[in-house]
């Protein structure tokens, strides 16, 4: 310890947790660029609020920060970290945040953004906050991004030895500050994440990650509530050399380990996710592993590798894998143990595969090497697959599963295409190709009609949403969007997009608010069918163009609806052989009833109470011309009108609420 650190330990004794004022020889040190090592103290402390010294110590430039304990913790708002610098928490150290602040909804305690080399260590030390506080809607505004340590597209970061804790998110968040720069060269070891709100840790986007003998605890408050959660948010991230290792996540109320990899697709960079000796104690699942399966650029590549780990007393599944194309990632399980699993469920089996109503591909490439089951119930089969899709198949799944009942002898299942055809019945529907839209214009169906401006569209697309809008060039176009909540939560603000027939872009100048309906006007400088791309992260949207014409769009060929009813058109293509409709609802609980009515307005197909996809195949009464059919949405006998999808095969992907307002696919010049 040099002269100004025996100083200020001595004057730091005898202070307790006094106010301690700053060391002016020791800062002039600094900032003359004497010394690379530096007390925090040497700024000052004060255990009210300490924010304005601990900052202007992390500012100063020091290489290596001590940062001591004063006998109370340092009482902080936000901090900024700095390049270059290696934050040193002694043992007993807590960086606390200050009661009362962090009021903005992503205020955090350390936040990094394009920061390269940065450390922070401290075996022994905590970093907490106030997570009950941000928990109480009287007192805050409601939010999952107050994290104890957030890094955004940093480079050269280690954290070790630090217990996080008490946040108003993730005890470790790794983010994006840049479009396509993810973070990179990232050491976190020895850590211990407890008690965090939304997750233990949340990867977003990461290059060349290693998590390594860490412990992710006791996470609950909102969803996802996950020990650990690699979640892209979009297409451009990446989770590159991602490596987990001799990790624990336990206690969990949501998922030990999730992966939610649905944002990536076919053209972004594949992953490389592996844990090695990671265990799972009692969360919900033990693993979570989804990727997209919506159309033919769903499917990102890689490979996502779990070897000698644990899961254990997990209280649903053990494993769950969902929406995983064949042609996609490939997963694979070796020498794991899946111990304990859902045993108050002795109906579900322990390891789950699915397809969801939107899946295109047949599920696969997942493999099972030499996988211990533990199963006190001595379930048969151990594995179970359920398609809501309803015709997802099954290809590239195999391997060797060992299923042992209590102290009995486990018995050797190797998953042979016979025994997995047993094992995991399933409907595959009729094959139909999906009609590509890819470069096709639209035009009116009935251009001498016009349509009604009483009548307007109730459809409710979910989510990210695509619209046709006729407009003709020199004519002032008009449409409106309404926003809806889903449940109690109110709609965020929306980002739309006008792509013209051309492909030229306009991001429209005013986002949607929250609840409720914008009217927009435009001049259209081209003939044709604009694309509307609406794409609230919560809530629902309906467009309407009074008497114009307005079309429901659905360019992977599938449409999520919610609480959706009446009569929708769609056009048969002349040379149509045979088409089909699959409409499917969400869950048990969520269904809906529909009926396939052709030209003359009989009804060919129909089913009530569809949870599980319903697919109505047909032909048109006369395949040398085109034909408009309609389908009709109602509310199911049983169970709730909310959530279902219509997935339209070999057919134009387009549905309207009037005959008048219906596109259909341009005639081509001969």
């Amino acid at each position: 310890m040099n002269f100004f650190g025996l100083v200020f330990a001595l004057a730091l004794a005898a202070a307790g947790a006094e106010k301690i004022p700053p060391n002016a020889a020791a800062l002039a040190q600094v900032a003359a660029g004497q010394t690379q090592e530096a007390r925090a103290l040497w700024w000052g402390f004060d255990p009210t609020d300490a924010t304005a010294a601990l900052q202007a110590a992390i500012n100063s430039g020091a290489r290596r920060l001590i940062i001591e304990n004063p006998g109370a913790p340092w009482s902080v708002g936000k901090l900024q970290l700095a390049d270059n610098q290696e934050l040193v928490f002694e043992p007993g150290v807590v960086v606390q945040a200050k009661r009362g602040a962090f009021r903005g909804t992503g205020d955090c305690l350390f936040t990094g953004t394009l920061r390269t080399n940065v450390t922070l260590t401290g075996r022994g030390a905590t970093l907490r906050m106030w997570k009950s506080d941000y928990d109480d809607k009287t007192q805050y505004e409601h939010a999952e991004w107050r994290h104890v340590l957030s890094f955004k597209s940093c480079a050269r970061v280690r954290v070790s030895g630090l217990t996080l804790a008490d946040s108003g998110g993730d005890g470790l968040y790794l983010g994006v500050g840049r479009c396509g720069v993810p973070c990179s060269d990232v050491v976190i070891r020895d850590v211990v994440c407890t008690n965090n709100y939304r997750q233990g840790i949340s990867v977003i986007s990461a290059r060349d990650l290693l998590i390594e003998n860490c412990t992710l605890v006791d996470t609950w408050g909102t969803a996802p509530q996950s020990g650990i959660d690699f979640e892209p948010n979009l297409d451009s991230e990446e989770l590159v050399n991602c490596v987990m290792r001799n990790c624990t996540s336990a206690n969990n109320r949501g998922d030990a380990y999730t992966f939610y990899l649905k944002p990536l697709r076919k053209d972004s960079k594949p992953i490389s996710i592996r844990l090695e000796n990671c265990r799972a104690e009692g969360c919900r699942r033990s693993v979570a592993f989804v990727t997209g399966n919506d159309g033919e650029a769903a499917a990102v590549g890689g490979m996502m590798e779990f070897v000698g780990c644990a899961f254990n007393g997990s209280q649903g599944a053990g494993l769950t894998v969902g929406n995983k194309p064949a042609s996609g990632v490939r997963v694979s399980f070796r020498d794991c143990t899946v111990s304990h699993a859902a045993t108050n469920q002795p109906t579900l089996a322990p390891l789950q595969l699915s397809s969801s109503a939107d899946a295109v591909e047949d599920f696969g490439a997942v493999h099972f090497e030499r996988l211990t089951v533990r199963d006190p119930l001595g379930r048969v089969p151990p594995l179970a697959y359920h398609d809501s899709s309803g015709g997802a198949g099954l290809r590239e799944l195999g391997g060797t599963l060992l299923l042992q009942r209590s102290n009995e002898a486990a018995r050797v299942f190797q998953l042979t295409p016979a025994l997995l055809a047993e094992w995991l019945p399933h409907t595959s529907f009729k094959p139909i190709p999906r009609f590509a839209v890819e470069g096709v214009r639209f035009e009116p169906a009935l251009p001498q009609a016009q349509p009604d401006p009483k009548k307007i569209s109730a459809a409710r697309q979910r989510g990210p949403s695509e619209w046709l809008l006729w407009a003709e060039a020199g004519q002032p176009a008009r449409f409106s969007i309404r926003l809806a909540p889903v449940g109690p939560a109110k709609p965020k603000p929306a980002p739309v997009k006008l792509v013209a027939p051309s492909g030229a872009v306009t991001e429209l100048t005013d986002t949607l608010p929250g609840a409720g309906e914008t009217a927009y006007e435009f001049q259209p400088r081209e003939t044709g069918a604009y694309t509307i791309r609406v794409a609230p992260k919560t809530g629902t949207a309906t467009v309407n163009a009074g008497g114009g014409r307005v079309c429901l769009f659905g360019p992977r060929a599938k449409l999520h609806l919610l609480g959706t009813r009446g009569e929708y058109f769609f056009w048969v293509p002349a040379g149509t052989q045979e088409f089909a409709v699959k409409v499917a609802g969400d869950n048990p609980g969520e269904l809906v009833k529909a009926a396939l009515r052709n030209p003359t307005g009989k009804v060919v197909a129909e089913a009530d109470n569809i949870v599980a996809a319903q697919q109505f195949v047909a032909s048109p009464l006369n395949p040398a011309a085109g034909e408009i059919w309609s389908l009709l949405l109602d509310k199911p006998a049983t169970g709730v009108l909310e959530d279902f999808f219509i997935h339209l095969q070999g057919v134009p992907p387009v549905l309207a609420h009037t005959k008048e307002a219906l596109l259909k696919p341009a005639r081509t010049a001969p």
